[in-house]
């Protein structure tokens, strides 16, 4: 099969589309003719090598965590799922940017998306949804999340609103419509933080989310004086200095099934902000780690 694989860690230089072994689906997964991935910040975390003493893998690697398709192979136990469904799910720590993935968590792409939106979904709307259920019921209570407008961020924005929450988000001014239109309060990031979430939640905030690559990590924690309801999905070392749980995604089918339903409701949209061809997969992780919002990499 093709396959995105780098022989060595490095810069996005390093990857390169060539000819693989396929993976089979084995008991509890299936596989999937890849029709689009997205491209995570673990991606090109793992294809640098600055995790590599934390997460090791094995090199020649794929890159990739999540990915969207048809399924082509059913393993053995699997009963909610057959050959020809159209799923969108998680795939190890790295294999997925492939013309086959083997997925472990998955779940029906809903008929309001489209691939590349579900291409977006996994790895994002998983732990959101994660962080959801760290939170518990936000019915009635006011939601802070650092970096609203993101992938994480606007799903987890999406999730607390239709569990009934009241959210406040940051993001760039050029996101704040954006995240108008989702329901979301939105301010800015940076200094004068407090005040300014004050200015828009005078009765305060209840549980916040930092979900952006910021600093703000402390200034959440004194917004909410709460450290058990303060969590971050990006910063470890933050989250043990201050006792604070940090998030990560879990394959577990069930996430993606509670991001698929509010999909269907038209409650949860992925975001989606640049689509390019397999070919692009250098300039895919380039895009992604500048900054440029949720990439997806078409394979068909």
């Amino acid at each position: 099969m093709r396959a995105v694989r780098y022989h060595e860690y490095g810069n996005p230089d390093v990857m390169i589309i060539e000819e693989t072994t396929e993976p089979h689906a084995t008991a509890g997964s299936v596989r999937i003719k890849v029709q689009a991935v997205s491209v995570n910040p673990i991606d090109y975390l793992l294809r640098s090598g600055v995790i590599q003493e934390v997460l090791p893998i094995g090199l020649p690697a794929i890159p990739g965590r999540d990915a969207v398709g048809v399924i082509d192979e059913v393993g053995e136990g699997v009963s909610n799922a057959r050959v020809g469904d159209l799923v969108f799910g998680l795939g190890g720590v790295s294999d997925t940017t492939a013309e086959f993935a083997v997925l472990t968590a998955w779940s029906e792409v809903p008929s309001n998306w489209s691939v590349e939106q579900a291409a977006a979904a996994g790895l994002a709307s998983a732990t959101a949804a994660g962080v959801l259920n760290a939170l518990g019921d936000l019915s009635g209570k006011t939601f802070l999340i650092e970096g609203a407008s993101g992938a994480v961020g606007s799903a987890a924005a999406a999730f607390a609103l239709a569990a009934g929450a009241r959210v406040i988000g940051t993001a760039r001014p050029e996101n704040h419509e954006y995240l108008e239109k989702l329901g979301v309060a939105a301010t800015t990031y940076g200094p004068g933080l407090a005040d300014r979430v004050e200015a828009l939640a005078p009765e305060g905030i209840d549980a916040a989310l930092h979900s952006a690559p910021s600093a703000s990590l402390p200034d959440l924690v004194d917004i909410v004086g709460d450290t058990t309801r303060v969590i971050t999905v990006i910063d470890a070392e933050g989250a043990a200095r201050l006792g604070l749980r940090k998030v990560d995604a879990v394959n577990d089918s069930s996430l993606l099934d509670h991001a698929a339903n509010l999909g269907r409701l038209g409650l949860y949209s992925p975001r989606v902000d640049h689509v390019l061809p397999l070919d692009s997969i250098q300039e895919a992780h380039e895009l992604s780690k500048g900054g440029a919002g949720k990439i997806v990499v078409t394979l068909t």
